[in-house]
């Protein structure tokens, strides 16, 4: 019990982390919204090593605290519709067992852009950013093929250390 619970408070504090670099380095896209998705690396790290539900404790622990620190009460709505859906869609898909943990990664990047379009549709009370919907899935593609790659490695080398 007490090396899962150290557990938890690595993968915690990791996913917190990761979030606070993505926010410090700017990224030169002149398209609002596009992030790497840094944290991610660590919630699908969990999923594939520790569990589903701990990697779902991991992902609500790492926005509240993220957001407290960071984002305040309006980027708290943002990140958890994000977190939640992508979450979501990527158990779905890895409960299927048909695609790598890249493709659940890919899952996981466009419906965490679909979940932050939709929080900005029910803020602003239009949809004047559905222009930017093409963008953000093509760049959830993108970002979800890039933290899967890093993470099919992490889940690796912690295989190998944890067995």
């Amino acid at each position: 019990m007490a090396r899962k619970t150290a557990y938890y408070g690595i993968f915690a504090a990791l996913a917190i982390l990761m979030g606070y670099v993505e926010a410090v380095i700017p990224i030169p896209v002149p398209v609002p919204g596009i992030k790497l998705g840094l944290s991610n690396i660590v919630v699908l790290l969990c999923m594939y090593v520790m569990g589903r539900k701990e990697a779902f404790f991991i992902s609500v622990v790492r926005v509240l605290i993220s957001a407290l620190l960071f984002k305040g009460l309006v980027g708290l709505w943002y990140s958890l519709a994000g977190a939640f859906l992508s979450y979501f869609a990527m158990l779905v898909i890895y409960k299927l067992n048909k695609a790598s943990i890249i493709g659940v990664s890919v899952t996981g990047g466009v419906f965490h852009n679909i979940g932050q379009i939709a929080v900005a549709c029910i803020m602003l009370g239009r949809n004047v950013v559905l222009y930017l919907v093409p963008i953000l899935m093509v760049s959830g593609v993108i970002t979800g093929v890039v933290i899967g790659i890093i993470a099919k490695y992490c889940v690796a080398y912690v295989d190998r250390k944890m067995n």
